[in-house]
């Protein structure tokens, strides 16, 4: 799918048409706020300020969409973690169904939240370290809770991941990756596969969010907010770090950030012995999985921003990551 001029056009033509249901007049200021898997707008109307998640077809069937915001509403209805409201159609319902020319869409509305993405300066570590507290939230949540009947979520293991059932796409399909390229990230692959097996232990396999970048918080002031619960799934609890260093994973601050994080996880919850060394295999699971993302989804912004380059940043560390593996 192509997200150029044309078809945000079209999209913005068709979220207009939809806005009465969220009592909001067609002619509501809307404005773009990010492309990825989905197209994410603001729309504003006197006191109603929200934002509307058109989701992308084909990605997510409309039961795994419930049940990613009925997880949502749990953590909200307990006050686990702060995350923007959902916010319901004038009759009640949480997902909007519509017809764009015979390809049916499906839209979310959450309650507008004011903030910024962390920046890579000073205060960097200070907020992994209270992600790493968030994060001990949402997986003590996630193993007490019983999610209602039907639900059901992506599974982030190693097949469908680097696997034979990759969700993301083909990790030999990188950009501008070439013969002895393709024979090492084969070969990082494979010690991936041997490294995650013994991980895969009882309790630490579970839903998490599995996409809490950056770009997924808000900071205002003090205060840090989750949003975009879209590849929540069932995946390894400590796989949310490294998809916390989505894109940053070279940063020369990621030992810090790391520290931060286990030092802010420690603080309200146990982690196995093991965990630090156990983080570096998720960071080059994640960094190898989001080379195959940026191929397969290479008309988003994100991807082009990436490009081969980040394929060449992927080798650099598959290579790190095999020395320091004898």
């Amino acid at each position: 799918m192509l997200y150029d001029a044309e078809y945000l056009a079209r999209i913005e033509k068709l979220i207009r048409a939809h806005l009465p249901a969220w009592g909001l007049a067609p002619d509501a200021a809307l404005s773009l706020l990010s492309i990825s898997e989905n197209a994410t707008f603001r729309a504003t109307s006197g006191a109603r300020d929200l934002v509307l998640r058109v989701y992308r077809p084909g990605y997510h069937t409309p039961e795994e969409i419930r049940s990613e915001l009925a997880w949502i509403a749990a953590l909200r209805a307990e006050d686990v973690v702060p995350t923007p409201r959902i916010i319901a159609t004038l009759d009640g319902r949480l997902l909007a169904e519509m017809d764009d020319g015979g390809t049916p869409r499906r839209m979310a509305a959450f309650a507008f939240v004011p903030g910024a993405e962390p920046q890579e300066g000073a205060d960097l570590p200070g907020w992994f370290g209270h992600l790493g507290g968030i994060h001990a939230r949402l997986h003590a949540h996630a193993r007490r809770w019983a999610p209602p009947q039907g639900f059901t979520r992506k599974v982030w293991d190693f097949e469908s991941t680097l696997g034979s059932r990759p969700l993301w796409g083909d990790f030999r399909a990188a950009l501008g990756l070439d013969g002895p390229g393709r024979v090492l990230l084969e070969r990082t692959a494979g010690v991936l596969r041997d490294r995650l097996a013994p991980l895969s232990q009882p309790g630490s396999f579970g839903l998490i969010h599995a996409d809490l970048r950056l770009a997924n918080l808000l900071v205002e002031g003090e205060r840090l907010t989750l949003i975009d619960f879209d590849d929540c799934g069932f995946s390894w609890f400590l796989y949310d770090f490294a998809a916390a260093v989505s894109f940053i994973e070279q940063s020369p601050r990621l030992p810090e950030l790391k520290a931060a994080w286990l030092e802010g996880y420690r603080a309200c919850a146990p982690l196995p012995a093991d965990a630090e060394e156990a983080l570096d295999v998720f960071v080059m699971l994640r960094r190898m999985l989001l080379t195959a993302w940026i191929a397969s989804h290479a008309e988003t912004p994100t991807a082009q921003a990436m490009g081969a380059g980040y394929t060449q940043g992927t080798l650099a560390l598959a290579e790190g990551f095999l020395a320091r593996r004898g």
